[in-house]
């Protein structure tokens, strides 16, 4: 039985209120039309095909943006097997400088960039501004310093460049990353064809035009945007000496076939369904908020997102009832509010598929919660949503949804909950709350799962390895580890 408590419940539609504090966003410039990056310039696509780009909060059109094809590729190729031959060679310290330069000017644009995140992503201002950002360049910075230690980092190991490297982002990170991409890949000597996601292609060329800028030598990143095929034709190319995916996990085994009996090197980052312990000896109330981060940061947009809530008998009750409270908090609305906790869903589909999967939990027995909040009658957007009593079996425990939906269990011990962390096909990431660091350092050892926080959630740094296990992929991007996938030795 939960225990008896005597703490009074706010009333928080009446105990406080908030003013909106919008984002002046007058002197950010966005031209009508992008073209492709390709060899240190901005060139017309060979198709002449455009598509245009949303903002998700508002449905209005941002800009048209280039569809590459198969022969931009191959031009985009060609000029990165080029700049390979220079690149490679010139001094790794030198190499170091440009990419440090990438981090300096990244910073002296940040509010630029976090206001064309937040305008094509849909995500909350707060989060492009003081994490995604500030992220970013720091991962330019962190590899900055990596380029001329190589020998150091893998020592008697002589390590090289492997060649030219297709990488190929999410929606939901587009500058993250694109950072944590193109930044390992150029202190270890590699030339970049990087492909964006095609509803969020807006600060890659931001990126780019940023790129040119910093004096970068041509044809060392170039950036093709697109949908799936020009993703294909990148994949598929020969010259490509090494692919980096982050994305769906069905997609990501369609790439696993495709360079299957080729030597290419790949590192794939997919799907995730996080389980967030919560113990009783845990400090609840931080507890509680680190569940809010863990499935509401980013409207649950997050591959690691802590989705899946287990919270053991004893304290179930409280655990849930101070949830529920703390979702009524939540404002959800306009991503440019600084007061806004959960922006706009990135695109309609994206919504169509959340809302399925809410009409697929209730279908199954499981009990929707959903705060009181109002929602904007425009845009994407959805409330924050429980769904309690759920079980093992239910679709909505072990699909991904990706959006701002956490599933609720209970346990008892702490073998029932490692066996329930454990029964998903993803294994990417996972939380645990407790008191006791013995209890941490047991779980660690056997849940599997890429990365566990402790007593915090979604906690990322330039120096961490980030990677998964089973249908979550494989191979880890970060710290010293995301050297390792740019090298041969």
């Amino acid at each position: 039985m939960a225990k008896k408590t005597n703490e009074p419940k706010l009333d928080f539609k009446t105990d406080w209120a908030y003013e909106p504090a919008p984002e002046d966003t007058k002197h950010i410039s966005l031209k009508k039309q992008y073209d492709l990056f390709i060899d240190g310039e901005f060139v017309k696509p060979n198709s002449k095909k455009y598509f245009a780009t949303y903002n998700p909060a508002t449905e209005e059109k941002l800009a048209d943006i280039a569809e590459a094809d198969v022969k931009d590729v191959d031009k985009a190729v060609k000029a990165a097997q080029k700049a390979f031959t220079k690149w490679s060679k010139i001094s790794a310290k030198e190499r170091g400088k440009y990419i440090y330069r990438i981090a300096r000017l990244m910073q002296e644009r940040a509010r630029e960039f976090a206001v064309i995140e937040t305008m094509d992503g849909g995500k909350p201002i707060r989060e492009s501004r003081d994490i995604d950002v500030p992220l970013a360049a720091n991962h330019f910075f962190y590899y900055a310093g990596w380029a001329d230690k190589l020998e150091y980092a893998f020592p008697n190991r002589n390590p090289k460049p492997i060649g030219v490297a297709g990488q190929i982002i999410p929606w939901n990170f587009p500058l993250l990353m694109a950072a944590w991409k193109i930044a390992p890949a150029l202190a270890t000597g590699n030339t970049v064809v990087l492909k964006p996601a095609e509803t969020t292609s807006l600060t890659a060329l931001k990126l780019a035009e940023l790129i040119r800028d910093s004096g970068l030598p041509d044809g060392v990143v170039n950036i093709l945007t697109g949908a799936g095929a020009t993703g294909a034709a990148i994949v598929n190319h020969p010259d490509i000496n090494k692919i980096a995916f982050t994305g769906s996990t069905d997609v990501g085994k369609l790439i696993q076939k495709a360079i299957a009996g080729t030597d290419k090197k790949l590192t794939l980052e997919l799907g995730g369904k996080a389980a967030n312990i919560i113990f009783e000896d845990a400090p609840l109330d931080q507890a509680v908020e680190g569940i809010v981060n863990g499935i509401f940061f980013n409207q649950g947009h997050v591959c690691c997102a802590g989705s899946r809530l287990f919270v053991q008998e004893s304290v179930a009750d409280i655990v849930i009832r101070k949830l529920k409270d703390r979702m009524e908090t939540l404002i959800v609305g306009d991503p440019l509010d600084k007061n806004t906790d959960i922006g706009a869903i990135n695109s309609k589909e994206q919504l169509l598929k959340i809302n399925k999967y809410l009409k697929i939990g209730k279908e199954e027995g499981a009990e929707l919660y959903q705060s009181s909040c109002t929602i904007p009658t425009k845009g994407n957007f959805c409330r924050p949503t429980l769904f309690l009593n759920a079980s093992q079996s239910h679709r909505v425990v072990q699909e991904e949804i990706f959006g701002p939906v956490l599933t609720v269990q209970t346990f008892r011990t702490i073998e029932e909950v490692i066996e329930k962390a454990n029964n998903i096909p993803y294994g990417l990431s996972a939380g645990v709350w407790t008191d006791k660091g013995s209890k941490i350092f047991n779980l660690t050892s056997k849940l599997r799962a890429g990365v566990v926080w402790a007593n915090t959630y979604n906690k990322f740094d330039p120096t961490s390895p980030f990677g998964g296990y089973k249908e979550s992929g494989f191979g880890r991007e970060g710290g010293l580890h995301g050297l390792m996938p740019y090298l041969k030795f």
